[in-house]
């Protein structure tokens, strides 16, 4: 009896202990726990430079990835030997736009030499090399994958989503909650006052800007970092439908020509009970004011339906000069080697005026696909959603619209295609030519009506969890702000912004892009030219038009058509297809053109 009362006592002790050592020991694993799910995630610091890319390990390690960066050292900081040569004589960007935009004299001499062809080959691939290709992540992985690559359902992205698992929504730095969109918005985005671009942009440009880039930036708004479009580049889209369907409807199989209607004599856009396509009018609108256009919210602005009206006439004209030399040709024939050639036009206009215009620059950029033909490049691209993030240029609008001396509310000109008909093709190329649109760059210069815009965009980049804007600066190798005082000239906008974000290095991609202070006399901010031009100059190059294997006549329809495209120009385009030439151009009249004076067109 005694050895069972000290065999259950001893047994009681073991239990005891059992039982708190059992207890300590889920003491311990829960404090494991705790620890673990309060240890930061490393590449929340973002601490790979130089294009290196962070792989954590285990909970608290990471190693940067520097192959093929130029960099080493353990977070990709330390030059290689050829490297640190390069970048000893690498000038700033800054200084690089102040050489290309002063010493016009210099740059009129060169514009005249071989050397043109030695800078521009230079300028695009120096630029285009900063584009990935083939494509990086996009919102689903922050990690290189098949379906990254793959599925192009999917804006590409530059850089990796934020690390779900970050302490703040920006990473490591700033505040626990990003400021309100509509705070954002009203604070620094919307206008006091209009401000002129000093660089003379007008209404001619801002519609271009909104009809080209529209054939690619097509956000799925219903499921975050989707696109709609399905092409990533100009593939004209927007002038002949998405869909094989849409195009046909809009086609009139007839001489490779598109439908159309004639008022008063004068090509337009078919009504959609003559090609019926969807567009997005409002439900009251009469349908004999329903204009049939690729893209179905084009009938928003009649800005937009004049680009669509002047591509329609052209797209035609071009079918006739094509049926007069190849009789032979059927209609299939005819209305795809036009569409090449329309193609074609487009990045010819865009690179050599519109870019143009918007780089300030003195050298004469030049469309010449053969430039690269030596070089190391990829003739594809994917658009990217930092590249649609940035392209919000609604301050690009004004207060209100004036046309052939009336002035236009927004009221009066939304959905209102009946302008383009009542004044004609003519003075409203002439109008949008000579208004001024807005500054970009700087803040406080957004119409009241395109706000909600600016809100819904800063939502989805939270969404899409994109990096801070100082990321992208490094990315972009331009140097990172060390304050909002830096970041902007205006005192009240940079207090605002340390008071709402906390930390420079929170700030968010477009509100950077959008809110940083504009070059002098120039439209917008450093970071918008050193991050635009890049996706931009790829996006065009990238083209297949621009390779080897299509840049040729033959892809034309022989040289007539290779020089339509060749001598394209803004001029030509309204010139050829208007009854009397309007002043035309991208900037108002009175503002010193940097653009090579061109002739004025010849019948073809």
């Amino acid at each position: 009896m005694a050895t069972l009362r000290g065999y259950m006592a001893g047994g009681l002790v073991v239990s005891h202990l059992s039982l708190w050592a059992f207890l300590g020991c889920m003491l311990l694993e829960n404090s494991n726990v705790a620890a673990a799910s309060h240890t930061v995630n490393p590449c929340c610091y973002y601490p790979c430079e130089n294009s290196g890319v962070c792989v954590r390990f285990g909970t608290d390690q990471y190693q940067c990835d520097c192959t093929r960066t130029g960099f080493h050292g353990e977070n990709c900081t330390v030059p290689e030997f050829w490297t640190w040569i390069r970048l000893t004589l690498k000038p700033n960007p800054s200084l690089v736009h102040y050489l290309l935009t002063n010493f016009q004299w210099f740059w009129d001499l060169l514009n005249n030499t071989f050397l043109r062809d030695i800078v521009m080959r230079f300028v695009l691939t120096t630029r285009s090399n900063l584009i990935p290709s083939p494509p990086t992540y996009n919102t689903e992985y922050g990690y290189l994958s098949w379906e990254s690559y793959h599925n192009l359902s999917y804006y590409t992205r530059l850089l990796p989503p934020v690390p779900e698992d970050c302490p703040l929504p920006m990473g490591t730095k700033g505040k626990q909650i990003l400021p309100d969109p509509k705070v954002l918005a009203r604070r620094f985005f919307k206008r006091r006052t209009f401000r002129a671009d000093p660089q003379g942009t007008n209404l001619m440009f801002a519609f271009m800007a909104q009809h080209f880039t529209h054939q690619f930036f097509k956000t799925n708004n219903k499921t975050t970092g989707f696109t709609k479009a399905l092409g990533h580049g100009v593939d004209a889209s927007n002038i002949y439908g998405d869909t094989l369907e849409r195009q046909h409807q809009l086609r009139l199989h007839k001489d490779g020509k598109l439908k159309y209607q004639l008022v008063d004599g004068e090509v337009y856009p078919p009504t959609v009970s003559y090609a019926p396509v969807y567009m997005k009018y409002p439900e009251a609108h009469p349908p004999e004011q329903q204009l049939a256009i690729g893209h179905e919210l084009f009938g928003i602005l009649p800005g937009l339906t004049l680009y669509a009206t002047l591509w329609l006439r052209e797209h035609n004209r071009v079918c006739d000069i094509l049926k007069a030399e190849h009789p032979t040709w059927d209609d299939e024939q005819l209305f795809q080697t036009t569409r090449l050639i329309i193609i074609g036009e487009i990045i010819n206009i865009i690179i050599e005026e519109y870019v143009q215009h918007l780089s300030g620059y003195f050298l004469n950029l030049k469309f010449d696909p053969t430039l690269l033909f030596k070089e190391r490049f990829q003739y594809s691209n994917r658009i990217a959603l930092e590249f649609c993030q940035l392209y919000h240029w609604h301050p690009l609008m004004p207060d209100s619209f004036i046309i052939d001396g009336d002035e236009v509310t927004y009221s009066q000109f939304f959905y209102n295609n009946s302008l383009i008909m009542h004044y004609g093709v003519e003075k409203l190329v002439d109008s949008f030519s000579r208004q001024v649109a807005g500054q970009i760059g700087g803040g406080f210069n957004s119409h009241e009506v395109v706000l909600k815009v600016a809100e819904m965009t800063i939502e989805e980049s939270r969404a899409a969890r994109i990096q801070p804007f100082n990321e992208y600066r490094k990315k972009f190798n331009l140097r990172p702000y060390t304050s909002f005082y830096e970041f902007t000239d205006d005192l009240e906008m940079a207090k605002g912004l340390q008071e709402l974000y906390g930390h420079i290095d929170a700030l968010e991609f477009y509100t950077g892009v959008m809110l940083e202070k504009a070059r002098p006399n120039a439209i917008f901010g450093e970071s918008m030219v050193e991050m635009g031009a890049p996706f931009s100059l790829k996006g065009l190059l990238g083209n297949p038009l621009c390779s080897p294997e299509y840049w040729k006549p033959s892809t034309f329809g022989g040289e007539t058509g290779l020089n339509i495209v060749k001598e394209a120009t803004l001029h030509k385009l309204v010139c050829h297809n208007s009854r009397w030439c309007p002043y035309v151009d991208f900037r108002v009249p009175g503002k010193e053109s940097k653009l090579t004076p061109r002739k004025p067109p010849t019948e073809l």
